[in-house]
């Protein structure tokens, strides 16, 4: 093959490349909450973040694990308090994981119910309705206060099984809206590592 095909193919190759990537951030993002009468309200990440940002007793709180917080990233602002924890064991669905047996506590040792607002965030939404429900119900969080990050850190996965994106992560959440995050760990912000 001469050098000026060859040239010609990988600039056909680039272009269409960044024509795909082009249309599928352009897709119209629709967000949905997980888990249909979750306690609290929702919120997109846009919408958290500039609340957090605008409000000191706004809080957005990262109730995923341990590994996902430090090895996936996670919003610069955002405190960490798991509502689950990873066992190290996989389970029949995914890996196994512990219920926080302490998250009403620890949500109270941070944040006052009755002065601050939390928007709970997870991977892609659902935890974070399970956060909501049990600050509600459990830490007597007014459920004007609390909220449900839809998309959450990574977004939903793409659907159609005719789409290169076809199982990936890209549709909406905090990562795939260009908001601040980073794998940095502020101790002020992380939980606590078991001693």
């Amino acid at each position: 093959m001469k050098k000026s095909n060859y040239l010609c193919m990988v600039v056909v190759l680039i272009i269409t490349s960044m024509i795909a990537v082009s249309c599928a951030k352009n897709v119209p993002l629709t967000y949905s909450s997980k888990k249909e009468g979750h306690k609290g309200g929702d919120l997109t990440p846009s919408q958290a973040y500039k609340m957090a940002t605008e409000d000191n007793h706004v809080f957005i709180v990262d109730v995923r694990t341990r590994p996902e917080y430090v090895l996936v990233g996670h919003p610069t602002i955002a405190y960490h308090v798991p509502v689950k924890f990873w066992t190290g064991k996989h389970a029949s669905k995914g890996y196994g994981m512990a219920i926080n047996e302490n998250f009403t506590e620890d949500l109270k040792k941070h944040f006052n119910p009755e002065t601050d607002t939390l928007i709970f965030m997870c991977r892609s939404g659902s935890r974070s309705c399970d956060a909501a429900n049990v600050a509600a119900s459990n830490a007597s969080w007014p459920i004007d206060k609390i909220y449900n990050m839809m998309g959450g850190f990574e977004g939903d996965k793409v659907k159609d099984e005719n789409s290169v994106y076809y199982g990936k992560r890209v549709l909406g959440g905090w990562k795939n809206e260009g908001l601040p995050w980073t794998y940095e760990i502020d101790p002020t912000l992380a939980y606590p590592e078991a001693d």
